[in-house]
């Protein structure tokens, strides 16, 4: 992983630069690109020798959503023609991460058991935030392994007050 760290590192930071008047519209295609080559299929597509770099251009500009402006078009061909595609999950992680340094702000993946309400998220976010200090972009997944309570990441951070963390501790104190 840190091999793709530094190799994703000089084309988010070029991109975070080229791309300052419009940061959260190249987020925007940037993050649906990076789910893209993030299929293993495609990434095997796109390396084998057969196929050329116009042929893996059409096939990943075909299935993005919406239209990628000329500026997401040329990085698009850049990482191919550079046999990078497989780093661009990466890439888009690091540029959310410089967007985030620049605003002063930081994403947060709250996992839940249960559907929150948006009532509840507000209540949750004002929370999270007087926590860990900062200001929170907040995102919700279901985790139904989790039993009850919450899982929340925030960067390289956790705060699990999950039923299912407390019953691990439960039963290392009880094995120990």
């Amino acid at each position: 992983m840190a091999e793709l760290a530094t190799i994703a590192r000089p084309y988010a930071d070029a991109l975070f630069k080229a791309q300052a008047s419009d940061l959260a519209g190249t987020a925007a295609w940037l993050d649906e690109l990076a789910v893209i080559a993030d299929n293993a299929q495609l990434q095997q597509f796109a390396d084998s020798p057969k196929v050329s770099d116009e042929q893996a251009f059409e096939l990943i500009s075909g299935v993005v959503r919406t239209a990628l402006p000329e500026a997401g078009k040329n990085f698009l061909r850049l990482v191919i023609e550079n046999r990078r595609l497989s780093a661009l999950p990466v890439v888009a992680q690091q540029y959310r991460a410089l967007m985030n340094a620049q605003a002063g702000t930081a994403d947060a993946v709250v996992y839940s058991a249960f559907p929150i309400d948006a009532s509840a998220l507000a209540d949750l976010s004002s929370t999270l935030e007087k926590r860990f200090a900062r200001k929170l972009n907040v995102s919700v997944e279901q985790d139904a392994a989790l039993i009850g309570g919450i899982r929340v990441v925030v960067g390289d951070e956790v705060l699990d007050t999950s039923v299912k963390a407390r019953l691990e501790q439960m039963k290392s104190a009880l094995t120990a």
